[in-house]
């Protein structure tokens, strides 16, 4: 039997929330590590040493040191420790999901986080207002992602990769919550994204909430981090 892992994250962090929930459901006994983004604490010594991208989530089990969500993500899986209902082992089930974790990386996960950053982020940080034409850019480019989700992802399923909740939920809904934060409403106009949104909260409560917790403070009141 293994060590505990130690999960080090910040619910700040889109994928560290997803896997946050996803360790939630699993009942993956993990020791609690936050990591406050905000005060500069990934960019300490101390912690260079856990992780060298400087970067959350990561997790350190009997002295393995691993970062990036996705590897995380199946890593624990190939351990036993996440359920075939959350990461699918049919293998046309599996590819499916895996599709959607791929693609991710550059359409959601980029397309909202870059939004949500010159948006809000380095203007709150700078105190210097972001410049309209690139803040034109970035949400055009996400609006493409968020109506490709409406459209295409979401065409004829109630989630991402059919009409059961998997990780892929997890880590997509993760991402577009974030924008919320910036003043955009992801769900206006995109009746499916909007109902896909309420269903995997729901699917993941109380854990999905829970996570948001600072997201849906922020959403309400966001002139302050």
């Amino acid at each position: 039997m293994g060590g505990q892992i130690k999960f080090y994250y910040d619910l700040m962090s889109q994928p560290s929330r997803a896997l946050y929930i996803l360790f939630k459901l699993n009942k993956v006994p993990f020791e609690d590590n936050p990591v406050a983004l905000r005060n500069g604490a990934h960019l300490t010594p101390e912690f260079k040493d856990i992780n060298r991208f400087q970067k959350v989530p990561c997790i350190v089990e009997d002295g393995f040191k691993l970062a990036e969500s996705i590897a995380i993500l199946r890593y624990l899986q190939a351990k036993g420790k996440i359920s075939d209902e959350w990461y699918p082992k049919e293998i046309k089930s599996r590819a499916r999901t895996d599709e959607y974790l791929e693609w991710q990386h550059n359409n959601t996960r980029m397309a909202c986080a870059m939004y949500f950053q010159k948006k809000w982020l380095r203007p709150m940080i700078s105190g210097k207002q972001p410049d309209p034409k690139t803040i034109d850019k970035a949400k055009e480019l996400m609006e493409n992602c968020l109506d490709a989700i409406e459209n295409i992802w979401l065409a004829d399923n109630k989630f991402l990769t059919g009409n059961k909740i998997n990780v892929a939920d997890l880590f997509g809904a993760c991402e577009v919550e974030q924008i919320r934060i910036a003043g955009y409403n992801p769900g206006e106009g995109r009746p499916k994204l909007h109902a896909w949104l309420n269903a995997v909260r729901d699917s993941a409560n109380p854990y999905y909430t829970e996570a948001h917790k600072f997201v849906d403070k922020l959403a309400q009141n966001p002139s302050k981090l």
